[in-house]
């Protein structure tokens, strides 16, 4: 099944000659560094892509300027194949699955046809290289050596990883969450080493530029400010975002807590890549790769037809399928949302199912690491329990 489902995706990008534009994009990044360049002012391939990644990521990006473009894009390829792999092997061991390894190839051939996964083909993104960098880190045993560093090196790559140092100090591992912040510092001091210039302005300015990312109101923003863009048919959602995704990222962050205090540290993590997604300004369809480890979770807890129709939502591409030409994305009525923000809306789902689940007392779930000890029971209730 793995080597069919590999077959058929590589005839695909053979015979439409898919472009991987995103890769381009890196090798700019990395080619600017090579020659001292600016690194937010230029625009490159037929769409006009700029830089947006902090400058530590492009001092990364350098390697790709060693090889010819092709052979780039074959290594980007064949580099998301294995990522892939790891990350669904990481999801299966983060969900306590039976490891048996031909039900781990299969599930690899399954994931490549889930949109997000498919997408970072597509563009040849590094969405699956982050991903398996935080659930590594994270599944790592509390006390073992330099756990948070992988975390904090995600961050300085891409920023939005930086939500999971909140959710070590606010549960409690302060110790790791203040390596993964250290880590993510030493990412920000060798961008401005490297690149003085370009580490002010990226800092200063660019951060802050969400158009340079994109539209917002586009459909493959499957933020919830997209989806509130849609739902509002407004390019500027505004304040009625801003809103929106503090409430959301606060009680996400709050549910992380309370699922890591009940047992579910599971849970604690997926909730708060689900935070993530939402409150981003953007999260393109192809950010939401972390759809993996959620499938996982809910197969191991045997939530066979949740897990069943969430894979059926990340492969049946419904916002791909409604018209979204132009500004057609903000033009569509309101029966049609739900296939224009199915990852938003199902996300928004999951963490009130969640916030339901935890609502009295504290359910029993599995711990991947550092779940908060029960509190000791008193002499009298330790007598009666006798």
């Amino acid at each position: 099944m793995l080597l069919l489902s590999v077959a058929a995706l590589t005839a695909l990008f053979l015979v439409t000659r898919i472009p991987l534009g995103d890769t381009l994009v890196y090798r700019a990044e990395g080619q600017a560094v090579v020659d001292g360049t600016s690194l937010y002012d230029f625009v490159t391939t037929e769409w006009k892509l700029p830089a947006t990644y902090p400058p530590f990521a492009a001092i990364l990006f350098v390697p790709t300027t060693w090889v010819p473009v092709v052979a780039m894009k074959v290594c980007f390829f064949v580099g998301n194949l294995i990522l892939l792999a790891v990350l669904v092997r990481l999801s299966w061991r983060f969900a306590k699955l039976p490891q048996r390894p031909e039900l781990v190839l299969v599930a690899t051939a399954a994931a490549i046809w889930l949109e997000p996964v498919f997408q970072t083909f597509v563009f040849g993104q590094i969405n699956l290289a982050l991903a398996c960098l935080v659930l590594w880190d994270l599944n790592r045993p509390k006390g073992a050596l330099g756990k948070g560093i992988g975390l904090g090196v995600a961050a300085g790559i891409k920023l939005t990883p930086a939500i999971f140092i909140v959710y070590l100090l606010i549960t409690g591992r302060v110790r790791n969450g203040l390596t993964a912040l250290a880590s993510f510092v030493a990412t920000v001091l060798l961008g401005i080493l490297v690149l003085p210039s370009a580490s002010l302005d990226f800092w200063t300015r660019r951060m802050f530029e969400t158009e340079r990312v994109g539209k917002v109101w586009i459909v493959d923003n499957q933020s919830l400010q997209g989806m509130i863009a849609r739902a509002m048919n407004s390019m500027e959602p505004g304040l009625v975002w801003f809103g929106c995704a503090a409430v959301v990222g606060l009680a996400g962050l709050w549910l992380a807590r309370r699922a890591v205090r009940a047992g579910l540290e599971e849970w604690g993590i997926v909730t708060v890549a689900l935070t993530m997604l939402l409150v981003s300004p953007i999260s393109w369809s192809h950010h939401w790769v972390w759809c993996v480890p959620l499938l996982a979770l809910l197969c191991g807890e045997r939530r066979y037809r949740a897990a069943a129709a969430l894979a059926a939502l990340f492969t049946c591409r419904s916002f791909w399928a409604l018209p979204h030409h132009g500004d057609l994305d903000v033009q569509l009525p309101w029966w049609q949302q739900p296939g224009l923000s199915p990852y938003a809306m199902a996300s928004l789902g999951l963490l009130g199912w969640l916030a339901w689940r935890l609502r009295g007392g504290r359910p029993q779930g599995r711990t991947v690491y550092g779940a908060m000890p029960e509190p000791r029971k008193s002499a009298s209730e330790a007598r009666s329990a006798k």
